[in-house]
């Protein structure tokens, strides 16, 4: 049985992730890829929320034909929606796209209109949360675009962690980049970004809860402008 068919307990995953943690700290986003690739095969994916597709140009390198998970909460700016489109027909990766159980139409019929309005997390936990839980399921690694430097809620972020809610390793390869690294890569590798990023946009949710930053605000601050949210539930 080779590595990547190899099933694993929750206790050797957990004991994989928090090994590789400490030993892959100071490699490259590349390395770390490749160590995820080469230990989970076709069991790992990236997820993207397609405000740019660097982790998955990256893992497209490592494991070249990837699933790359995105989540259509029918909430999605339509330059979202075209730049997972654009991703899908010119990189080397299996996109797969979630959907929540209700649409949009129905959730308002047993909710009552615009929930993200009046309880935003509940609106994340049906359109985000839940789908990814469902759509995590074959996966025993996935990847994420995690940056320390993005919020304060993200600067413990580790380059392999343990995914105790999903019981799943969890690879944040760009963990320690910045800004500028991330948009070096964008240049040197002419990697595929959303426009909205071009048109005032710091970080790039669903339409309703998103809006541009201003000068000197932190890259998470046109996300549910007005309260203490600051995370969707996907990672926390």
């Amino acid at each position: 049985m080779t590595a990547v068919q190899e099933e694993r307990t929750t206790e050797e995953l957990k004991a994989l992730a928090e090994r590789a943690g400490r030993d892959l700290e100071d490699a490259s986003a590349l390395e770390i890829l490749r160590w995820a690739a080469d230990t989970f095969g076709g069991r790992f994916c990236v997820t993207s929320s397609m405000e740019d597709a660097v982790v998955a140009h990256l893992a497209s390198r490592a494991l070249p034909g990837v699933d790359v998970v995105f989540l259509d909460t029918g909430y999605h700016f339509e330059e979202t929606i075209g730049t997972r489109d654009a991703v899908e027909a010119v990189m080397d990766v299996n996109v797969i796209t979630l959907t929540p159980r209700q649409s949009v139409a129905e959730q308002d019929a047993e909710y009552g209109p615009r929930l993200h309005e009046r309880d935003p997390d509940l609106c994340c936990a049906l359109r985000k949360v839940k789908p990814l839980e469902e759509g995590l399921k074959g996966y025993q690694a996935w990847a994420t675009g995690l940056r320390r430097d993005e919020s304060a809620t993200r600067v413990d972020t580790p380059v392999v962690g343990w995914d105790e809610k999903r019981r799943k390793v969890k690879v944040s390869p760009i963990a320690r980049w910045s800004q500028e690294d991330v948009q070096t890569y964008v240049a040197e590798h002419g990697v595929l970004t959303n426009p909205l990023l071009m048109d005032g946009y710091a970080s790039v949710g669903c339409a309703p809860c998103t809006r541009r930053v201003l000068e000197g605000e932190d890259t998470r601050a046109g996300r549910w402008t007005g309260r203490s949210k600051t995370e969707c539930g996907l990672h926390g």
